[in-house]
């Protein structure tokens, strides 16, 4: 366990925002997380991962608990399946990388999504018609209520878009420090997400693997995303709605082009980047913050920013919304 006071976070969370912690305390084992809640410590205001969900307007009072278990390890096999168990602290596409080097499949299209392994489930992570909850087995969570160890299943996480147990019932009341997934030895490759395909053809790509869909992946990502490195950001800031049919049939007369998917009974998952590029956000810069130029999804700190800038630019882009297609967007990010 390692405290330090006054701890600069601002190279803590990829949007490189500035903001000082009253104390950080790093654990790497579970014992040091459940050491941490039984010594009697005050409860941590912030528990942080990789920093890649999170906006911080503010320093931060009080505690600031980073999660740094390392280690993947097979825990069991079948014939068709490979049981990984990995460590909160380990960087999510370092797992990826490890998977396909051992050409373990079901997180390829996850690719270059960045954070932490143990943020995944939390966020339900998921990009071109992958989420967690397809590979997911199981994970361990400290309950800093009844100061125990728990393992949760499938069922008990509650995943949906882009939410679990941990983001509503159980938000700050656990520690995630293990994660199991179940991934697959034989491979059935998700190409529902047609611009995989372009990517893999412009790549000339002849016969399908688990690293070239991979590469497909790291290729689309970086031609729309930033570079957390060069430009801090949190990957998308905004979910993408899901409205009523009638609702979606309405906007479709009154604006060509409104880009949705279906959503289950009745309900259409609207693109929140479309709306957003229509309302003539995508590009905006307000000094050294705005939205991305390719991508109107992610806002951005060009460097020197403050959260609660960017904050209220989302605050604007909300309203906006609202007004132009009486939509509601909701933010993905922590806001702190």
């Amino acid at each position: 366990m390692i405290i330090k006071q006054h701890a600069d976070l601002s190279l803590l969370n990829t949007f490189g925002l500035p903001s000082i912690a009253e104390r950080l305390v790093s654990v790497g084992t579970p014992d040091e997380i459940a050491g941490y809640f039984e010594s009697g410590e005050p409860h941590p205001t912030l528990v942080l991962g990789g920093g890649s969900n999170l906006l911080l307007t503010r320093d931060v009072s009080g505690t600031v608990l980073k999660i740094e278990v390392p280690g993947i390890e097979v825990v069991s096999e079948t014939d068709n399946h490979v049981f990984v168990k990995v460590g909160a602290g380990e960087v999510w596409h370092n797992l990826v990388l490890n998977a396909i080097a051992n050409n373990w499949g079901g997180i390829e299209n996850l690719s270059l999504i960045p954070g932490n392994v143990g943020t995944a489930p939390m966020q339900n992570i998921g990009a071109y018609g992958t989420e967690i909850n397809s590979v997911f087995h199981e994970l361990d969570a400290y309950l800093t209520e009844d100061r125990s160890w728990k393992t949760f299943g499938l069922d008990e996480c509650n995943f949906g878009y882009r939410e679990s147990v941990f983001k509503r019932k159980l938000k700050n009341k656990a520690v995630i420090g293990y994660v199991t997934f179940k991934l697959n030895k034989k491979h059935e490759f998700n190409m529902q997400y047609g611009a995989i395909e372009q990517e893999l053809e412009r790549m000339g790509v002849n016969e399908l693997s688990l690293k070239t869909v991979s590469d497909a992946v790291i290729n689309i990502r970086q031609s729309k995303l930033p570079d957390p490195k060069q430009i801090g950001n949190s990957g998308s800031f905004f979910k993408n709605p899901v409205i009523a049919q009638n609702h979606f049939e309405k906007l479709q007369n009154e604006f060509d082009g409104i880009v949705g998917y279906p959503a289950g009974e009745a309900k259409v998952k609207v693109a929140a980047g479309w709306l957003i590029e229509r309302a003539g956000f995508k590009g905006k810069r307000i000094g050294n913050y705005g939205v991305h130029d390719r991508q109107a999804l992610v806002l951005v700190n060009h460097g020197g920013a403050k959260g609660i800038d960017i904050y209220n630019l989302s605050e604007e882009i909300i309203a906006a919304i609202k007004s132009q297609f009486n939509i509601e967007l909701e933010r993905e990010v922590n806001v702190i």
